[in-house]
């Protein structure tokens, strides 16, 4: 019984048998009442009958003697005086008679209770009684009826209740097995979206889910190849080169500059994978207040400016007065860090690159190859950028732009992207602005 159609059978049953059962005992009862009366009504027209010869029968000189009694197998007829018939009625029969009136209903004799009707005749009553243990007799054939009946109408609730319990727990059942294969590892086939509104419902939300979570997969298990191919391309570098100075076919210093950057790599992308993970859980805090974002810009600058020497980049601060915006410092500085970096190693040498503070906004500008028009929409999603340009362009861990994103919005802000491929590329982190200041025209 613990199964949903074994309970929704139980249930529906349940309620059948007591519908049929409370029917058939109105049924009987009715039918009962119903043969009472017409019991009563042929009695009455017996009566009636009787009286009417008993009255031809005085007219014509003949007169049936006082306690005159007739008795049959089914009724029995006595003609009485108008004092003893309604001593022997009930008070409402005998009042009735009394006045000339007719009189039916029930009554008590020597223990034994009779239907009966009375007619008077000039001084004279006509009474019949029928026995009331006869009504037995006569609701048998609607009781066997009746019971015949409700034994079909029980069967086919029966059968209609195993169909509709079998209807409504079959896709529930299905939704149940395509569960368990799911938490298995398996990939269930979409579920059919049909039956009821509810179940119907469940379907469809089931295969949203497996759908989601297919994608999840997929996603995650793009990340952890990419991760473990990022990871492995610097430790077989720092092995392999370690290895030569064992050998000695490479001079230590030149070997250790290898491994040293290939070190720092390392260290860049295990940072941006512990940022991604905090990001992800919201384990992180951002304390936000009002902050300068000219120096903010300042500080990347200042931070940056010996790499881009380094690789004969111009990298150039701009700023238009006091920037005021409400972010945490550090995190902004993380994410202007990202973006000049990964402008830095984009840009040939040569080029430029140009970190703007406005009120509420900064923009990294650089003269580097660009990004095509329809990977854009993209280019903030994990290893997107490092998949299509790794083999040609100096990109970074692929993570980058992913933290620059998420930790924008954790302030309450946006990043975009606009690039013209050839020419250079603009991203724009737009963060709130303080509460109370007069809110500046978009120089953007």
């Amino acid at each position: 019984m613990n199964s949903l159609r074994a309970r929704e059978f139980a249930a529906i049953s349940v309620a059948v048998v007591a519908s049929v059962g409370v029917t058939l005992v109105l049924a009987v009862l009715l039918v009962r009442s119903s043969a009472r009366h017409a019991a009563l009504d042929s009695l009455a027209r017996q009566a009636a009958l009787i009286a009417e010869q008993q009255r031809a029968s005085s007219e014509g000189g003949r007169l049936t003697s006082l306690g005159a009694f007739f008795d049959t197998q089914q009724e029995q007829l006595a003609i009485l005086g108008l004092p003893q018939a309604a001593l022997l009625l009930p008070t409402d029969g005998g009042t009735a008679l009394r006045a000339g009136k007719p009189a039916q209903g029930s009554v008590v004799v020597s223990g034994h209770r009779y239907l009966y009707a009375a007619r008077p005749v000039r001084r004279q009553a006509v009474v019949l009684l029928r026995s009331t243990t006869l009504e037995a007799s006569d609701l048998h054939p609607f009781t066997i009826a009746f019971l015949i009946a409700a034994a079909v109408g029980a069967l086919i609730a029966a059968v209609a209740a195993f169909l509709v319990a079998r209807a409504i727990a079959r896709p529930i059942e299905r939704v149940s097995q395509a569960s368990l294969a799911l938490a298995a590892g398996e990939r269930p086939g979409p579920l059919p979206v049909e039956g009821s509104t509810e179940v119907a419902a469940l379907a469809a939300s089931f295969n949203r889910l497996a759908t989601d979570l297919d994608r999840a997969r997929d996603a995650e298990r793009s990340f952890l190849l990419s991760v473990s191919h990022e990871l492995k391309t610097p430790l077989a570098a720092i092995r392999g080169h370690g290895e030569a100075i064992l050998d000695g076919v490479m001079s230590v210093p030149k070997a250790a500059g290898v491994v040293v950057q290939e070190s720092k790599r390392l260290e860049r992308l295990v940072r941006d994978l512990l940022d991604l993970a905090r990001l992800n859980q919201r384990s992180f805090s951002i304390h936000a207040r009002e902050i300068d974002l000219t120096a903010v810009v300042a500080q990347a600058v200042t931070r940056h400016g010996p790499e881009a020497t380094r690789v004969d980049v111009a990298l150039l601060g701009q700023t238009n007065g006091r920037s005021p915006a409400l972010a945490d410092p550090d995190r902004t500085l993380q994410v202007l860090s990202n973006l000049v970096e990964n402008a830095i190693r984009t840009t040939p040498a040569g080029g430029s690159v140009t970190v703007s503070a406005y009120p509420g906004a900064i923009t990294v500008s650089d003269t580097g190859p660009g990004i095509d028009a329809d990977e854009l929409p993209h280019a903030f999603e994990r290893f997107f950028l490092y998949t299509r340009y790794a083999s040609h362009r100096a990109v970074g861990t692929g993570l980058g732009l992913a933290i620059v994103k998420e930790l924008t919005e954790a302030m309450g802000g946006g990043v975009t992207v606009e690039s013209e491929p050839g020419t250079g590329t603009r991203f724009t982190v737009r963060l709130p602005e303080p509460l109370g200041l007069p809110r500046s025209s978009d120089p953007l």
